[in-house]
């Protein structure tokens, strides 16, 4: 399907009068509740950081059975180019209309092992607290709810409904992006279930992120006999982490922060060698062109005689911009949530998703549309459950009504 056809179809929907819920949909969304929490408890109930394979597995074993429940032809595909990551898990649903979706989350979390015993997911009231509870376990909890309502419903007015769920999505997708990327050129819209945005926010665009790298050489000294003779690189990389605030644009939104800074590792040796790391995002690729050349320019004049620097930018997502095909399907999940009432805020943030890279394929991409939380990337990480309903509701209506024509009425 071309994007221009979408676009001009579907930005007739703005103007519909609202319709009232599709009741047996909703009332096969709401039925899933208990089931969808009690998945939620054994998915983030399992450790499964980026490098941990067994447990992004184990958490892919979980996922698979339920989507096999469902009728789907689920594989693993090795994460490439292998190493310690866990395997991808696909899954596919046939029907027999013209559309084809694909479904996206992510599996692994940015929390290490021990951390699920530490932080001891829990309930409080709707909302369930745990390690990566709402970025990203909730979007696969998402996905198995709106299709075990398709299937209560017995809705097959699709092609294909394809789930990918990722083993290696916060290091950067370096074990699924070409998998991605095939998969989306293959279809004719993308949902990514990462956590949708309180109140009622979905995601029409992303920056991209880099690691900045700066390696510091210096000469080694004893800290209290001689230290004239020593050159310290990690006060070479205090200075230049002062820096690094400068390399930011706040008109532009771009961030530069560091977040590791290494030096040393005894206290009576003057360090001579350093390492510091800065989490660069931006919505644009010349203005990580800008700070690559900004770090090279620095590390070429170092504040410490006889200390040596070098910088690198080593890119994870590339910017995801503002695309007429993809706010061209906003009017249709606009007018799809407005059968509950409800109504979509599209939103740009900072971090950075899988709808990167599926977007690149030119076929029309929308992100955010997993259950609505909060504290990503901390011990507060969590998942809205009283969003359940709205969420997997909007979902099976879109997964309803693109399967049924891709192309819009």
């Amino acid at each position: 399907m071309k994007a221009s056809v979408m676009v001009v179809a579907l930005l007739a929907l703005a103007g519909q009068t609202q319709a009232a819920p599709n009741a047996r949909l909703q009332a096969a969304v709401e039925a899933c509740g208990p089931g969808a929490r009690a998945l939620e408890e054994k998915v983030v109930g399992i450790d499964s950081g980026s490098n941990d394979r067994a447990g992004v597995n184990a958490v892919g074993a979980v996922f698979t059975g339920e989507l096999k429940a469902l009728g789907a032809t689920v594989k693993t595909v090795p994460s490439a180019p292998g190493g310690s990551w866990g395997d991808n898990v696909v899954a596919t649903l046939t029907g027999t209309g013209k559309g084809r979706i694909l479904l996206i989350a992510h599996m692994d979390t940015v929390f290490g092992k021990g951390d699920v015993a530490r932080l001891k997911p829990h309930w409080q009231g709707d909302t369930y607290f745990g390690p990566g509870a709402g970025d990203d376990k909730s979007g696969g909890v998402t996905a198995v709810c709106a299709l075990k309502a398709l299937t209560a419903t017995g809705y097959k007015d699709f092609a294909r409904i394809d789930v990918l769920l990722n083993a290696t999505e916060e290091i950067a997708s370096p074990g699924s992006r070409d998998l991605i990327v095939s998969m989306a050129k293959d279809v004719d819209l993308v949902i990514n279930l990462e956590r949708g945005v309180p109140k009622d926010g979905t995601v029409i665009g992303r920056k991209g992120n880099a690691t900045l790298t700066f390696q510091f050489s210096g000469r080694a000294a004893h800290s209290g006999l001689e230290p004239e003779k020593g050159r310290n690189a990690a006060l070479e990389a205090a200075r230049v982490a002062l820096l690094m605030s400068g390399l930011a644009d706040p008109i532009k939104q771009t961030t530069v922060n560091v977040d590791i800074l290494q030096g040393g590792d005894k206290t009576n040796v003057i360090p001579d060698k350093a390492v510091l790391k800065a989490d660069v995002r931006a919505f644009t690729k010349e203005e990580f062109d800008r700070v690559e050349a900004a770090a090279t320019a620095i590390a070429k004049k170092p504040g410490i005689d006889g200390v040596t620097i070098t910088s690198s930018l080593a890119r994870g997502f590339p910017p995801w911009p503002r695309l007429p095909a993809n706010e061209a399907m906003m009017p249709l999940a606009n007018r799809l949530y407005a059968e509950l009432g409800r109504s979509l805020t599209p939103t740009l943030v900072g971090s950075s998703a899988d709808s990167s890279f599926a977007s690149l394929t030119g076929t029309p991409t929308l992100d955010g549309f997993g259950l609505e939380g909060d504290g990503a990337h901390s011990d507060d990480d969590q998942a809205h459950f009283d969003t359940l309903t709205p969420r997997a509701y909007l979902l099976a209506r879109m997964l309803m009504e693109v399967g049924h024509d891709p192309k819009g009425p």
